[in-house]
């Protein structure tokens, strides 16, 4: 068979498929971040607020020493693969849908942020899901509020939740998206970045941080079906408020 698009529309249901088979590269998502209602609206989280954005429903429940939930495999319902796809649906055709066979795991740890890799591994490790098929979504000082980026493996840049990540799976080979959270400045430019991540984002910040997480939300469903390849280069570091 081509490696073609093959495309089946059902009502709202729609199922992307190269060459027959489902093109999913994520097996897992991770949201990074610390457990507890003293951390719950940090910078430092910006990671977890993402869990909270998308289109469908997660249930969480306590497993792998974090809070963790699962798409089953089979179709992946959103609206977004219409809207988002129309420019190629010239290149599309129908095909039968047989059962996808890949289930997407969701993970928060709750090993606080400097463990989370405890977390990430046991998971891993439980669904043998490899390096190169995890996402990590974490906040990110070097870029500035209202950015995002996706990248695959490189430096850490300090940030201890992806060093600890490192440090249990043996390699840096994961996918991040990086919410940017910025650098202190002006009054609070002194302040060392142990208290300005764990500060709270301002009431000036947040509706810049709401058109974030609303645009990475639906970026990262389109992901989860098509593919981080379609993201790229546009959000190597896409400005979006």
């Amino acid at each position: 068979m081509d490696r073609g698009y093959l495309y089946k529309q059902t009502k709202k249901l729609y199922i992307i498929y190269i060459g027959g088979f489902q093109m999913q590269k994520f097996d897992m998502l991770v949201f990074l971040g610390n457990p507890g209602s003293v951390y719950a609206k940090n910078r430092h989280n910006a990671g977890r607020f993402l869990a909270e954005r998308f289109s469908f429903p997660l249930y969480w429940t306590n497993k792998f020493k974090g809070l963790f939930s699962s798409l089953p495999g089979g179709a992946f319902t959103s609206e977004f693969v219409a809207e988002t796809e129309a420019p190629y649906l010239d290149r599309l055709s129908v095909a039968p849908a047989p059962r996808l066979s890949g289930a997407i795991y969701f993970l928060e740890p709750e090993t606080f942020m400097n463990l989370s890799g405890q977390s990430v591994q046991a998971a891993a490790a439980f669904y043998k899901i490899s390096p190169e098929h995890i996402l990590v979504v974490h906040d990110e000082l070097e870029l500035p509020l209202g950015q995002a980026a996706f990248k695959f493996s490189g430096g850490l840049g300090g940030h201890n939740g992806l060093r600890s990540i490192k440090a249990s799976l043996g390699t840096a080979d994961f996918w991040r998206l990086r919410i940017g959270i910025g650098r202190p400045a002006g009054d609070k430019a002194s302040a060392d970045i142990s208290s300005w991540v764990l500060s709270n984002f301002s009431p000036d910040e947040l509706p810049v941080l709401d058109r974030v997480l609303t645009t990475c939300a639906a970026a990262l469903e389109k992901a989860i079906v098509l593919g981080p390849a379609d993201l790229l280069p546009e959000w190597n570091k896409k400005k979006i408020a």
